[in-house]
């Protein structure tokens, strides 16, 4: 499943550095070959060592129990988004992933028809993986968040728990309502006999780019910036893109249903969030009652970007906690099962 991996050099003393410790692989999930970065502990190479992982996890009492973090980025992003965060999570010893979603980054494009459900069977099979190593944790941003969302109404998923940052169809802001409407200047742009000079696609998106993803424009990181202005490199490829995202945009309107989500949930809201408003973390932590809410004022809508070691801490805290919750129960209920057995039996 691993086509090539990445070794990491040493730090003088013989310890990875906390960059180079984060390996990267290519692999196959739902038929879609992707590029996958991960820290902690490798997945065993030998497929007989795999295969014993597999047995194990299929026996529900010795199923591993460590968290294990499962990250998921956002529309015309890509894993690099959680690089940051996955250097601070390296040098905590936490296990963790984070995939190319299909139609982003090195991943291969989407099949004509719906997006979601084939993300969905991507994230699944990702879970699926990652669930024989340990615990599940699923944490996403925007696009992200939906996924993980959407995983967590799936109740066969093996998933411990879920974090939804910045996800979006409940209260948007302005920009994703008027690229759902395709108002007249959108369709001008859609519509033009001669294409946008790419140079001026590039430059408009260098100055775009930075003021929607963090809180402060200013503080934005040059090398995250050029890897999302890439994905803009001419005329052509925006019209493709903003196609696409009045897809996924309409897709949205009937993407949840959210009384299915029974794991730990912890909602993440941003004040300085210019695509999806804080109100619409606020609106989901209301429609899941038993979910958690953490509303900082100060981060945009890619605090993993904004702020990566606090996320970072924010994941591990959540996730051992996630854990313990989800498996509180599932001992709870498999001693009341066996308790009514017994009853039933006498």
């Amino acid at each position: 499943m691993t086509a090539t991996k990445r070794p990491a050099p040493a730090e003088p003393g013989g310890r990875p550095s906390d960059e180079t410790a984060i390996r990267v692989s290519f692999r196959r999930y739902a038929g879609v070959r992707t590029r996958v970065l991960e820290v902690g502990e490798p997945e065993p190479e030998q497929p007989a060592a795999r295969r014993a992982l597999r047995r194990r996890a299929a026996a529900p009492h010795v199923r591993p129990t460590a968290p294990r973090l499962v990250l998921l980025h956002g529309y015309c992003d890509s894993a690099d988004t959680w690089r940051p965060a996955l250097e601070q999570l390296a040098a905590a010893g936490i296990p963790a992933v984070a995939v190319d979603l299909p139609g982003f980054g090195d991943a291969q494009p989407l099949r004509p028809g719906p997006m979601l459900p084939q993300l969905d069977a991507f994230a699944t099979a990702v879970v699926r993986e990652q669930a024989v190593l340990g615990s599940v944790v699923l944490a996403g941003n925007s696009l992200g968040g939906t996924m993980s969302l959407r995983a967590a109404q799936n109740s066969r998923l093996p998933i411990s728990g879920v974090v939804s940052i910045a996800a979006p169809g409940f209260v948007d802001s302005w920009l994703i309502r008027a690229v759902a409407r395709y108002p007249l200047p959108l369709r001008l742009y859609s519509s033009l006999p001669v294409p946008v000079p790419g140079f001026l696609v590039r430059k408009v998106a260098e100055q775009v780019v930075p003021r929607l993803l963090y809180a402060d424009s200013g503080a934005a990181d040059a090398g995250q910036v050029q890897r999302f202005t890439a994905l803009f490199p001419d005329y052509r490829a925006t019209k493709s893109r903003l196609e696409q995202a009045r897809q996924l945009v309409a897709e949205l309107a009937d993407a949840y249903r959210l009384d299915s989500v029974e794991v730990p949930l912890l909602v993440v809201a941003c004040g300085k969030d210019k695509l999806v408003t804080a109100a619409s973390g606020r609106q989901l932590h209301t429609l899941v009652p038993h979910s958690r809410l953490l509303v900082r004022e100060d981060w945009g809508h890619c605090p993993q970007l904004d702020d990566p070691v606090e996320i970072a801490e924010l994941l591990t805290y959540f996730a051992a906690s996630a854990v313990r919750t989800t498996q509180a129960k599932r001992a709870a209920a498999t001693a009341s099962k066996a308790v009514g057995e017994d009853t039933a039996a006498g």
